[in-house]
């Protein structure tokens, strides 16, 4: 992934857009960002001491030029070592070899009339940028102090100044000089910590992104394991007690028979109570087995264009018997010209559990009304009850997989998993499902289906 791999990715395109500089300052995952700060620096002073001190040989500037090609050499030592034999600059080193070479500089070259006050400031500087920083204080301290000594030793005995330029001229050269080489390490030093900051910057924003995105895995996985969890304790729920409960109930109506317990009047009504029993549990079951399929293996879908009159007529007369045993009428109009586009055993699934679902909460002499009209784009089939209605506080959960079953009219008891079906089959086939529900008057489902356009 990116974020494990920053100083790579950053190292390789400079790497191909300037080979030679690459190979003067050495690898970003090779060197500390001090040793390339080094680095760089060394290069810039070493090709300024190449030409400084021949010019200021040539211009009479003796000490200058032979100052010059002492700080060239010793930049030229080190950073050869460092560079390309892996040993580390002595930054203790460089910081008494600033101060004797400054020092002695100082005085040969006009004191503080010269030139070396520009570059103590920018020496100061590259040393810090090379050393630890659990030793900057003292550095700043050792340099302060040698400053001011230096500038008092001046003051007590001027006669130990030098001045080997005249003013006007001479001073003029030595100021020209001398202003490029702390111009020049500013400026590297600044570059590249710059550089390394706006490195850090993206590498802790990578790292922040990275965070929130296993943050955001973490609790999507957290709620796919709550809601396995969550199926996983319905579904030995529906086996251990709405399963079990009607086979029981069977068991003892057999056992009864053989021990010619049950006269005749009984019989009629205890049948009727196990054919109900009966009834739920193969819904249930049907139900169940539905719902572990999709979840298990994911529905087969086969989208075509339907008329949907014909491919729902056999189920809603099938729903009509159902229906009448409660003394319910099921109405249903549906045009004979509209066509849907979806699969045919999915849809018939979801109306016929919509339907059994209005028959279950509709009381005896209710009434439940199929209609479907064409809206853009899209078909809209209603299933509308004046049943018990669904209370508010319950509306909310109706399409979750935890939403606790509730008992019918005449008791009967489903497995919670009908409406989760539907939304899941009616969404598979590209469509949407919603609901309007008044306790104590009733429920309207809605379902949309594509539709393909009319020319």
């Amino acid at each position: 992934m990116p974020k494990f791999n920053i100083s790579i990715v950053d190292y390789i395109p400079f790497k191909r857009k300037n080979p030679f500089r690459y190979d003067l300052i050495g690898a970003t995952e090779a060197f500390s960002l001090e040793s390339r700060i080094f680095h760089s620096v060394s290069v810039g002073l070493i090709i300024l001491a190449g030409i400084y001190a021949p010019y200021n040989f040539y211009a009479g500037l003796y000490i200058g030029s032979i100052s010059a090609l002492l700080l060239g050499s010793f930049f030229f030592y080190q950073y050869y070592y460092s560079r390309f034999h892996g040993r580390k600059h002595n930054s203790t080193v460089f910081a008494f070899t600033g101060i004797l070479l400054f020092g002695f500089n100082y005085f040969a070259n006009s004191g503080i009339n010269g030139s070396t006050d520009l570059i103590w400031p920018a020496y100061l500087l590259l040393v810090f940028a090379i050393s630890p920083y659990r030793d900057h204080g003292k550095l700043l301290i050792l340099y302060v102090l040698c400053f001011l000594i230096i500038h008092v030793i001046e003051y007590y005995y001027p006669s130990l100044v030098q001045y080997p330029f005249t003013a006007g001229k001479g001073q003029f050269i030595d100021r020209i000089t001398a202003f490029p080489m702390p111009v020049v390490a500013i400026y590297i030093i600044i570059k590249f910590l710059r550089r390394s900051y706006d490195k850090e910057k993206q590498a802790t924003e990578e790292k922040t992104i990275a965070v929130e995105q296993s943050k955001e895995q973490l609790l999507i996985q957290k709620d796919l394991l709550e809601q396995s969890n969550c199926e996983k304790n319905k579904l030995m729920s529906i086996i251990s007690h709405d399963l079990r409960t009607p086979l029981m109930n069977v068991q003892n109506y057999l056992e009864l028979l053989n021990d010619n317990a049950v006269d005749g009047s009984e019989r009629p009504v205890l049948e009727k109570a196990l054919l109900n029993s009966t009834n739920n549990a193969m819904q249930m079951l049907s139900s169940l087995l539905h719902w572990t399929k999709s979840q298990m293996e994911g529905p087969n879908i086969q989208l075509a264009e339907l008329n949907l009159l014909a491919i729902l007529a056999g189920t809603l007369e099938i729903e009509k018997i159902h229906a009448s045993k409660k003394d319910i009428m099921l109405n249903y109009q549906i045009s004979p010209e509209l066509v849907v586009i979806a699969d045919i055993d999915m849809l018939q699934l979801v109306i016929r559990n919509l339907i059994s679902n209005a028959v279950k909460f509709t009381p005896h002499g209710g009434q439940i009304n199929v209609e479907a009209e064409l809206i853009p784009n899209e078909c809209r089939i209603t299933v509308r009850d004046n049943g018990t209605g669904i209370p508010p506080e319950k509306q909310e959960g109706v399409f979750s997989v935890k939403a606790e079953p509730a008992f019918g009219t005449n008791n009967e008891r489903g497995v919670g998993l009908g409406l989760v079906l539907c939304k899941e089959y009616i969404e598979k086939q590209g469509g949407r499902i919603g609901f309007e529900s008044t306790h104590g008057s009733g429920s309207s489902f809605f379902i949309f289906i594509p539709s393909p356009e009319l020319e």
